[in-house]
Protein backbone atom coordinates (compact mmCIF):
# COMPACT_ATOMS: atom_id res chain seq x y z
CA UNK A 1 0.00 0.00 0.00
CA UNK A 2 1.62 3.15 -1.26
CA UNK A 3 1.60 5.98 1.21
CA UNK A 4 2.45 9.79 1.55
CA UNK A 5 4.26 11.16 4.68
CA UNK A 6 3.22 7.93 6.64
CA UNK A 7 0.04 7.87 5.67
CA UNK A 8 -1.57 5.81 2.80
CA UNK A 9 -3.50 7.33 0.12
CA UNK A 10 -6.81 6.09 1.16
CA UNK A 11 -7.16 8.04 4.93
CA UNK A 12 -5.22 11.19 2.80
CA UNK A 13 -8.54 11.11 0.77
CA UNK A 14 -11.11 10.27 3.71
CA UNK A 15 -9.22 13.41 5.47
CA UNK A 16 -9.78 15.64 2.30
CA UNK A 17 -13.28 14.65 2.15
CA UNK A 18 -13.89 15.11 5.98
CA UNK A 19 -12.39 19.02 5.73
CA UNK A 20 -14.76 19.55 2.64
CA UNK A 21 -17.63 18.77 3.81
CA UNK A 22 -16.93 20.53 7.23
CA UNK A 23 -16.09 23.74 5.26
CA UNK A 24 -19.35 23.48 3.50
CA UNK A 25 -21.18 22.92 6.61
CA UNK A 26 -19.44 25.81 8.46
CA UNK A 27 -19.98 28.06 5.29
CA UNK A 28 -23.25 27.02 3.86
CA UNK A 29 -24.57 26.57 7.37
CA UNK A 30 -24.58 30.16 8.49
CA UNK A 31 -26.54 30.67 4.99
CA UNK A 32 -28.79 27.93 5.85
CA UNK A 33 -29.34 29.39 9.31
CA UNK A 34 -30.03 32.37 8.26
CA UNK A 35 -32.55 31.71 5.78
CA UNK A 36 -33.63 29.17 8.31
CA UNK A 37 -34.55 32.34 10.95
CA UNK A 38 -36.05 34.76 8.32
CA UNK A 39 -39.90 35.14 9.65
CA UNK A 40 -38.59 35.81 12.62
CA UNK A 41 -37.24 39.18 11.20
CA UNK A 42 -40.91 41.20 11.00
CA UNK A 43 -39.87 44.49 8.94
CA UNK A 44 -39.47 44.34 5.08
CA UNK A 45 -36.08 46.26 5.83
CA UNK A 46 -34.46 43.66 8.15
CA UNK A 47 -35.50 41.09 5.57
CA UNK A 48 -33.57 42.98 2.57
CA UNK A 49 -30.47 43.45 4.79
CA UNK A 50 -30.64 39.98 5.79
CA UNK A 51 -30.64 38.89 2.49
CA UNK A 52 -27.87 40.89 1.65
CA UNK A 53 -25.71 40.00 4.50
CA UNK A 54 -25.57 36.59 2.84
CA UNK A 55 -26.30 37.75 -1.07
CA UNK A 56 -22.27 37.91 -1.76
CA UNK A 57 -21.67 34.74 -0.56
CA UNK A 58 -24.39 32.33 -0.39
CA UNK A 59 -23.72 31.08 -4.25
CA UNK A 60 -19.99 30.11 -3.40
CA UNK A 61 -20.65 28.21 -0.42
CA UNK A 62 -22.14 25.49 -2.18
CA UNK A 63 -19.05 25.28 -4.05
CA UNK A 64 -17.60 22.97 -1.40
CA UNK A 65 -20.69 20.56 -1.40
CA UNK A 66 -20.03 20.45 -5.27
CA UNK A 67 -16.69 19.35 -3.78
CA UNK A 68 -17.56 16.80 -1.36
CA UNK A 69 -19.66 14.91 -3.52
CA UNK A 70 -17.30 14.84 -6.49
CA UNK A 71 -15.02 13.77 -3.72
CA UNK A 72 -17.22 11.03 -2.67
CA UNK A 73 -17.96 10.09 -5.86
CA UNK A 74 -14.51 9.90 -7.00
CA UNK A 75 -12.07 8.27 -4.42
CA UNK A 76 -15.25 6.24 -2.41
CA UNK A 77 -17.63 5.03 -5.35
CA UNK A 78 -18.95 2.01 -3.42
CA UNK A 79 -19.81 4.29 -0.43
CA UNK A 80 -21.40 7.03 -2.86
CA UNK A 81 -24.31 4.26 -4.58
CA UNK A 82 -24.80 2.86 -1.11
CA UNK A 83 -25.47 6.21 0.37
CA UNK A 84 -27.62 7.64 -2.42
CA UNK A 85 -29.54 4.32 -2.19
CA UNK A 86 -30.29 4.40 1.04
CA UNK A 87 -30.93 8.11 1.05
CA UNK A 88 -32.49 8.75 -2.54
CA UNK A 89 -35.33 10.40 -0.74
CA UNK A 90 -33.92 13.39 1.63
CA UNK A 91 -30.74 13.82 -0.86
CA UNK A 92 -33.80 14.74 -3.84
CA UNK A 93 -35.80 16.94 -0.95
CA UNK A 94 -32.57 18.26 -0.23
CA UNK A 95 -31.52 19.10 -3.63
CA UNK A 96 -35.08 20.57 -4.41
CA UNK A 97 -34.71 22.76 -1.07
CA UNK A 98 -31.53 24.05 -2.53
CA UNK A 99 -32.93 24.71 -5.79
CA UNK A 100 -36.26 26.33 -4.30
CA UNK A 101 -33.48 28.60 -1.65
CA UNK A 102 -31.91 30.03 -4.72
CA UNK A 103 -34.92 30.66 -7.04
CA UNK A 104 -36.61 32.38 -3.75
CA UNK A 105 -33.11 34.88 -3.35
CA UNK A 106 -33.45 36.00 -6.43
CA UNK A 107 -37.19 36.67 -6.71
CA UNK A 108 -37.93 37.93 -3.64
CA UNK A 109 -37.21 41.78 -5.04
CA UNK A 110 -38.22 41.19 -8.81
CA UNK A 111 -41.77 42.62 -7.93
CA UNK A 112 -42.46 45.19 -5.08
CA UNK A 113 -46.29 43.68 -3.94
CA UNK A 114 -46.37 43.03 -0.19
CA UNK A 115 -47.35 39.49 -0.90
CA UNK A 116 -45.01 38.75 -3.71
CA UNK A 117 -42.57 38.77 -1.40
CA UNK A 118 -44.33 37.45 1.58
CA UNK A 119 -44.39 34.30 -0.17
CA UNK A 120 -40.99 33.95 -1.18
CA UNK A 121 -39.91 34.67 2.10
CA UNK A 122 -41.97 31.88 3.26
CA UNK A 123 -40.59 29.64 0.58
CA UNK A 124 -36.93 30.91 1.32
CA UNK A 125 -37.26 29.80 4.76
CA UNK A 126 -39.27 26.90 4.18
CA UNK A 127 -36.47 25.74 2.11
CA UNK A 128 -33.36 26.58 4.34
CA UNK A 129 -35.38 24.50 6.71
CA UNK A 130 -36.11 21.54 5.17
CA UNK A 131 -32.37 21.56 3.51
CA UNK A 132 -30.61 21.55 7.00
CA UNK A 133 -33.23 18.79 8.51
CA UNK A 134 -32.44 16.61 5.34
CA UNK A 135 -28.45 17.23 6.16
CA UNK A 136 -29.35 16.27 9.65
CA UNK A 137 -31.10 13.43 8.91
CA UNK A 138 -28.45 11.62 6.94
CA UNK A 139 -25.22 12.58 9.24
CA UNK A 140 -27.53 10.80 11.92
CA UNK A 141 -28.05 7.69 9.57
CA UNK A 142 -24.32 7.77 8.36
CA UNK A 143 -23.09 7.71 12.08
CA UNK A 144 -25.72 5.09 13.17
CA UNK A 145 -25.22 3.16 10.16
CA UNK A 146 -27.79 1.73 7.58
CA UNK A 147 -28.37 -1.98 6.92
CA UNK A 148 -26.03 -3.72 4.49
CA UNK A 149 -25.39 -6.91 2.40
CA UNK A 150 -22.26 -8.54 1.63
CA UNK A 151 -22.40 -6.73 -1.74
CA UNK A 152 -22.53 -3.36 0.49
CA UNK A 153 -25.69 -2.88 -0.93
CA UNK A 154 -28.44 -0.57 1.35
CA UNK A 155 -31.00 -3.47 2.25
CA UNK A 156 -32.93 -0.77 4.43
CA UNK A 157 -37.06 -0.37 4.29
CA UNK A 158 -37.88 2.89 2.04
CA UNK A 159 -38.37 5.16 5.17
CA UNK A 160 -35.83 3.52 7.24
CA UNK A 161 -33.57 7.20 7.23
CA UNK A 162 -36.24 8.26 9.72
CA UNK A 163 -35.88 6.95 13.07
CA UNK A 164 -35.11 8.65 16.56
CA UNK A 165 -31.72 8.90 16.70
CA UNK A 166 -31.43 10.80 13.07
CA UNK A 167 -34.41 12.99 14.00
CA UNK A 168 -32.33 14.50 16.98
CA UNK A 169 -29.83 14.55 14.47
CA UNK A 170 -31.75 16.96 12.65
CA UNK A 171 -33.23 18.84 15.05
CA UNK A 172 -29.80 19.71 16.51
CA UNK A 173 -28.32 20.81 13.53
CA UNK A 174 -31.20 22.76 12.67
CA UNK A 175 -30.75 24.54 16.16
CA UNK A 176 -26.52 24.53 15.57
CA UNK A 177 -27.57 26.19 11.99
CA UNK A 178 -30.21 28.84 13.13
CA UNK A 179 -27.21 30.05 16.40
CA UNK A 180 -24.66 30.13 13.66
CA UNK A 181 -26.54 32.18 11.16
CA UNK A 182 -27.90 34.63 13.66
CA UNK A 183 -24.47 35.20 14.86
CA UNK A 184 -23.50 35.71 11.36
CA UNK A 185 -26.21 38.42 10.88
CA UNK A 186 -24.94 40.30 13.82
CA UNK A 187 -21.87 40.88 12.46
CA UNK A 188 -23.20 42.33 9.55
CA UNK A 189 -25.99 44.45 11.04
CA UNK A 190 -26.26 47.00 13.01
CA UNK A 191 -28.76 49.52 15.59
CA UNK A 192 -32.15 47.53 16.24
CA UNK A 193 -31.73 45.05 13.92
CA UNK A 194 -28.84 43.93 15.64
CA UNK A 195 -30.00 44.52 18.73
CA UNK A 196 -32.95 41.94 17.78
CA UNK A 197 -30.70 39.27 16.45
CA UNK A 198 -28.40 39.33 19.38
CA UNK A 199 -31.91 38.53 21.24
CA UNK A 200 -32.20 35.44 18.75
CA UNK A 201 -28.31 34.15 18.61
CA UNK A 202 -29.24 34.19 22.89
CA UNK A 203 -32.48 32.07 22.20
CA UNK A 204 -31.10 29.80 19.54
CA UNK A 205 -28.02 29.05 21.69
CA UNK A 206 -30.49 27.48 23.97
CA UNK A 207 -32.43 26.15 21.63
CA UNK A 208 -29.08 24.23 20.92
CA UNK A 209 -27.74 23.85 23.85
CA UNK A 210 -31.05 21.85 24.91
CA UNK A 211 -31.05 19.53 21.47
CA UNK A 212 -27.38 19.23 21.64
CA UNK A 213 -27.64 17.53 25.11
CA UNK A 214 -30.41 15.47 24.81
CA UNK A 215 -28.83 14.09 21.51
CA UNK A 216 -25.67 12.77 23.54
CA UNK A 217 -27.98 11.31 25.98
CA UNK A 218 -29.29 9.56 23.62
CA UNK A 219 -26.40 8.90 21.87
CA UNK A 220 -24.60 7.34 25.21
CA UNK A 221 -27.65 5.20 26.25
CA UNK A 222 -28.85 3.54 22.63
CA UNK A 223 -25.92 4.00 20.37
CA UNK A 224 -23.09 2.43 22.10
CA UNK A 225 -20.47 2.50 18.84
CA UNK A 226 -20.42 5.87 18.33
CA UNK A 227 -18.07 6.13 21.53
CA UNK A 228 -15.96 3.25 21.51
CA UNK A 229 -12.94 5.41 19.98
CA UNK A 230 -13.10 7.23 22.73
CA UNK A 231 -13.21 4.56 25.25
CA UNK A 232 -10.16 2.40 24.69
CA UNK A 233 -8.20 5.83 23.48
CA UNK A 234 -8.49 8.01 26.31
CA UNK A 235 -6.25 10.23 24.33
CA UNK A 236 -8.33 11.36 21.83
CA UNK A 237 -10.58 12.66 24.25
CA UNK A 238 -9.09 15.56 23.93
CA UNK A 239 -11.55 16.33 20.86
CA UNK A 240 -14.83 16.42 22.47
CA UNK A 241 -13.26 18.55 25.14
CA UNK A 242 -12.31 21.16 22.62
CA UNK A 243 -16.03 20.75 21.63
CA UNK A 244 -17.40 21.43 24.86
CA UNK A 245 -15.09 24.25 25.62
CA UNK A 246 -16.27 25.61 21.92
CA UNK A 247 -19.71 25.27 23.06
CA UNK A 248 -19.09 26.66 26.17
CA UNK A 249 -17.70 29.94 24.98
CA UNK A 250 -20.36 31.04 22.74
CA UNK A 251 -22.70 31.46 25.61
CA UNK A 252 -19.85 34.12 26.89
CA UNK A 253 -18.99 35.71 24.02
CA UNK A 254 -22.81 36.57 22.96
CA UNK A 255 -22.80 37.95 26.62
CA UNK A 256 -19.94 40.26 26.00
CA UNK A 257 -21.04 41.08 22.65
CA UNK A 258 -18.04 39.81 20.77
CA UNK A 259 -19.62 38.31 17.59
CA UNK A 260 -16.48 37.46 15.89
CA UNK A 261 -15.84 35.12 18.74
CA UNK A 262 -18.80 33.58 19.09
CA UNK A 263 -18.88 33.27 15.34
CA UNK A 264 -15.35 31.35 15.52
CA UNK A 265 -16.69 28.88 18.38
CA UNK A 266 -19.64 28.34 16.64
CA UNK A 267 -17.87 27.34 13.20
CA UNK A 268 -15.31 25.17 15.92
CA UNK A 269 -18.02 23.34 17.52
CA UNK A 270 -19.73 22.55 13.73
CA UNK A 271 -15.80 21.15 12.80
CA UNK A 272 -15.20 19.26 16.20
CA UNK A 273 -18.97 17.73 16.24
CA UNK A 274 -17.98 16.30 12.59
CA UNK A 275 -14.63 14.96 13.38
CA UNK A 276 -15.88 13.95 16.61
CA UNK A 277 -18.42 11.59 14.50
CA UNK A 278 -15.41 10.82 11.69
CA UNK A 279 -12.93 9.49 14.30
CA UNK A 280 -15.82 7.13 15.92
CA UNK A 281 -17.23 5.77 12.93
CA UNK A 282 -13.43 5.40 10.74
CA UNK A 283 -11.85 3.19 9.24
CA UNK A 284 -15.50 2.65 8.11
CA UNK A 285 -17.48 5.06 5.24
CA UNK A 286 -20.65 3.47 6.01
CA UNK A 287 -21.30 1.08 9.14
CA UNK A 288 -23.44 -1.67 8.22
CA UNK A 289 -25.92 -1.66 11.48
CA UNK A 290 -27.01 -5.19 10.69
CA UNK A 291 -23.38 -6.48 10.46
CA UNK A 292 -20.54 -4.79 10.54
CA UNK A 293 -18.55 -7.08 8.38
CA UNK A 294 -20.45 -5.63 5.42
CA UNK A 295 -19.32 -2.29 6.38
CA UNK A 296 -17.66 -0.10 3.39
CA UNK A 297 -14.49 0.74 4.57
CA UNK A 298 -12.25 3.36 3.10
CA UNK A 299 -10.05 0.43 1.85
CA UNK A 300 -13.01 -1.95 0.41
CA UNK A 301 -15.26 0.99 -0.88
CA UNK A 302 -12.22 3.17 -2.23
CA UNK A 303 -10.96 3.83 -5.98
CA UNK A 304 -7.60 2.03 -7.09
CA UNK A 305 -3.92 3.43 -5.88
CA UNK A 306 -3.35 5.44 -9.18
CA UNK A 307 -6.79 6.99 -8.73
CA UNK A 308 -6.46 8.09 -5.56
CA UNK A 309 -2.45 9.72 -6.08
CA UNK A 310 -4.48 11.53 -8.84
CA UNK A 311 -6.94 12.53 -6.96
CA UNK A 312 -4.77 14.15 -4.05
CA UNK A 313 -2.41 15.64 -6.33
CA UNK A 314 -5.95 17.84 -7.81
CA UNK A 315 -6.68 18.43 -4.55
CA UNK A 316 -3.10 19.80 -3.37
CA UNK A 317 -4.01 22.36 -6.48
CA UNK A 318 -7.80 23.19 -6.45
CA UNK A 319 -8.87 22.99 -2.80
CA UNK A 320 -6.32 26.11 -2.09
CA UNK A 321 -7.83 27.85 -4.79
CA UNK A 322 -11.12 26.92 -3.93
CA UNK A 323 -10.19 28.69 -0.37
CA UNK A 324 -8.26 31.46 -1.44
CA UNK A 325 -11.43 32.36 -3.34
CA UNK A 326 -13.41 32.12 -0.35
CA UNK A 327 -11.66 34.09 1.37
CA UNK A 328 -11.13 37.09 -1.14
CA UNK A 329 -14.93 37.50 -1.31
CA UNK A 330 -15.37 37.20 2.15
CA UNK A 331 -12.28 40.10 2.16
CA UNK A 332 -14.32 42.48 -0.40
CA UNK A 333 -18.07 42.36 1.61
CA UNK A 334 -16.48 42.40 4.90
CA UNK A 335 -18.26 45.28 7.57
CA UNK A 336 -21.93 46.34 7.74
CA UNK A 337 -24.44 45.74 5.26
CA UNK A 338 -25.50 48.71 3.21
CA UNK A 339 -28.75 48.97 1.20
CA UNK A 340 -28.49 50.38 -1.99
CA UNK A 341 -30.57 50.32 -5.26
CA UNK A 342 -27.95 47.45 -6.60
CA UNK A 343 -29.48 45.27 -3.09
CA UNK A 344 -32.05 42.42 -3.22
Amino acid sequence: MEMFLGIDYNTWWFLVFGAVISGYAILDGFDLGAGALHLFLKKENSRRIALNAIGPVWDGNEVWLVIGGGALFAGFPVAYAAVFSAFYVPVMIFLVGLIWRAVAIEFRSKEPGRIWRLTWDIIYSFACIVVTLSLGLMLGNVAMGIPLNENKEFTGEFLSFINPFSVLVAITTLALFMMHGAIYLAMKTENRLYTKLTILAKNFNVFFLVAFGVTTLYTLLYIPHLSNTFRSSPQYFIFPVLMFLAIANIPRQLKKGNYRFAFLSSAITIASLLITIAMEVFPNLVYASNDAANSITIHNGASSTKTMRILLTIALIGTPLVAIYTSFVFWTFKGKVKLDEMSY
